[in-house]
């Protein structure tokens, strides 16, 4: 099996955005094969690591990874959303620095086992979870829903425009068990057209399947909750996502955290009594410039996000 190595995206730009926090606990989400978490280790000698992955491979890879720094790092196998209860468990107080690289990785991708690609020459099992030790596969979950509730997840997720061909293709072949068998009744069911466009039509079927079967849009909101609730002031969270409506939740989530939530009308003083606990450390998302993007065509779709706490969080507060 190939080494479980990810090209780190943004990386510089991600360094330098958490390079001035206090020192404390760096809460990485979705540690990966440990890319950004080793490059801010050696960086800053007054984090300490806590480092969460769903992917047990992930988990193994990053402890090999992060080896020098080994008296700096707890490694933890669990979702993001449990980030509360395993801080917890630590007696962990003191998080200044939050990192959460969504979607999916180069690795899982190209490992055939793990069934996350459409490719021809990655065939293997419908399986597309990034915790293979639990939860229903893809190919179980194709066998499970229904017609409308497919259309439903490949509109969604997906954003695919001949979702209700595709998903009367995929519930006619039903069965399907691998990924090459799922990519080709899709590429039969897309209009000659669509095919001609856009790259492989398998993508978004391949892309909306992962993140429905993962829960990836209701983990991250609950995620994004609780890490801006544990992040102490002057802290600063950053989020790199690669789905559009991955951005929109982080960057409704943290416009929430800088505004308090207020309802009054733009430019007049707030009089509803929101509550900010974070600035945004910038308008917009940022975005990987044209060179990384040509090394790494991976990072093309990434958008990232900021913002750092001023004030710690109400008690009992999500944000």
């Amino acid at each position: 099996m190939a080494p479980f190595v990810h090209e780190p995206v943004m990386l510089d730009t991600v360094a330098v955005l958490l390079a001035r926090v206090p020192g404390g606990t760096y809460l990485d989400l979705t540690l990966g094969g440990g890319g950004h978490a080793s490059a801010l280790l050696a960086a800053h000698p007054g984090l300490r690591l806590v480092g969460i992955d769903r992917d047990p491979e992930a988990i193994a890879a990053a402890s090999e990874r992060l080896a020098p720094f080994a008296d700096r790092v707890v490694l933890r196998h669990a979702r993001s959303d449990q980030l509360t209860d395993v801080l917890r468990d630590l007696d962990r107080h003191d998080v200044t620095a939050v990192l959460a690289d969504l979607g999916v990785s180069s690795p899982q991708v190209d490992r055939a086992h793990r069934g996350f690609s459409y490719r021809d020459d990655v065939d293997g099992p419908l399986d597309m979870r990034m915790d293979p030790t639990g939860g229903p596969s893809a190919a179980e979950l194709l066998d499970a829903v229904d017609e409308a509730e497919l259309v439903r997840i490949l509109q969604e997720l997906g954003d695919e425009r001949n979702a209700r061909r595709i998903a009367r293709a995929i519930t006619a072949a039903r069965p399907i068990g691998t990924t090459g068998a799922l990519a080709r009744v899709v590429r039969d069911a897309t209009p000659a057209p669509a095919r001609r466009r856009g790259g492989d039509p398998a993508k978004r079927t391949f892309q909306a399947l992962r993140m429905a079967v993962n829960e990836e849009l209701g983990i991250l909101a609950r995620t994004l909750d609780q890490a801006i609730s544990v992040l102490q002031p002057g802290g600063r969270a950053v989020v790199l996502a690669y789905h559009s409506g991955e951005d929109r939740l982080v960057k409704e989530r943290f416009r929430a955290a800088a505004d308090g939530g207020c309802t009054c009308p733009p430019g007049l003083p707030c009089v509803c009594g929101a509550m900010p606990v974070a600035r945004l450390l910038r308008r917009g998302a940022l975005k990987p410039g044209a060179a990384e993007v040509a090394a790494n065509p991976r990072a093309r779709s990434a958008r990232l996000r900021a913002l750092e706490k001023t004030v710690r969080s109400p008690e009992g507060s999500s944000t």
